[in-house]
């Protein structure tokens, strides 16, 4: 089973206006293209502008009941595809930086706010997320369990190893920033280790720090009936603007998922309780340190 996803490696435009002008012509060509799914790069409604400026920013924030948002649920519900909108979400004391989800029938099946927020640079004006979700995505020939991250999410091995215990097959990344060898590495390792598809949407080049190359890794490092190793990366865009859709093997990667020994098969979760051990703060001249 196929299953089409595609990636809206866009250029901003200026105003809400536009980036909604723009981002439906974009599903509709997504759709034009056989896609099941549309993913936006991270925070589209406003082309991941963030004024560190308190009263400009929040005039930036809008409600996950905007009529900018629902017009996507219903272009969802209208092309029968499914859309994962970004934006910069109103909320208190400061936005979040979030994806909704909209199945074929405009349902929304998945609301996600970035958890592992950059707080070290721009987005320490914002609040970040709570948890990991995921969510049954009905796309007319089957269902695909999908989760999200987005972006920084990705440095984190915890982000996705939640999502895939959570049962996610398929995790829609957003994103926004350069996609280079480590990046890129980082979502390999993310797939291989915990035998999922990882997609990520970026901006294009001509968006700052940016350069397109949004990717499908598709979780299946090798077939269980062929020698040697294969490539996961099926997919990886130019980078230039554009609509590109990739396709994603859902039956070849259920099968190595029933295979192989990755994912949960082999953890040893009683021997990790310093990952949920907060008074840990990271390592100082070799010794760990509670404060």
């Amino acid at each position: 089973m196929i299953f089409k996803i595609a990636f809206l490696q866009l250029l901003p435009g200026k105003t809400l206006e536009e980036q909604l002008r723009i981002g439906v012509e974009a599903c509709r060509k997504a759709k034009d293209l056989g896609a099941d799914v549309a993913l936006f790069p991270e925070m589209w409604s406003d082309g991941y502008e963030l004024p560190q400026d308190e009263e400009r920013l929040k005039s930036l924030a809008i409600s996950s009941e905007s009529d900018f948002v629902l017009t996507f649920r219903d272009l969802a519900r209208e092309l029968k595809m499914a859309i994962g909108i970004t934006f910069l979400e109103q909320h208190d004391p400061r936005p979040l930086n979030s994806v909704i989800f909209f199945d074929r029938n405009g349902k929304e099946i998945l609301h996600y706010s970035k958890v592992q927020i950059c707080a070290f640079d721009a987005e320490k004006v914002l609040c970040g997320g709570d948890d990991f979700y995921t969510a049954e995505l009905d796309f007319g020939r089957g269902t695909v369990k999908i989760g999200s991250m987005i972006c920084f999410d990705r440095e984190f091995p915890e982000s996705a190893r939640i999502l895939m215990l959570k049962g996610a097959e398929l995790i829609l990344a957003p994103n926004a920033c350069p996609m280079e060898i480590n990046r890129l590495s980082a979502l390999r390792t993310r797939a291989y280790e915990n035998m999922v598809a990882v997609a990520t949407c970026n901006y294009p080049d001509g968006q700052p720090d940016c350069n397109g190359h949004s990717t499908l890794f598709d979780g299946v490092p090798w077939l269980r009936n062929e020698p040697g190793v294969r490539d996961m990366c099926v997919f990886e865009a130019p980078g230039d603007p554009g609509v590109y859709v990739a396709e994603l093997d859902l039956d070849q990667l259920r099968m190595h998922r029933n295979d192989d020994i990755m994912g949960d098969k082999y953890r040893r979760p009683e021997t990790y309780g310093i990952l949920s051990d907060t008074n840990v703060r990271g390592v100082i001249g070799g010794e760990f340190v509670h404060w």
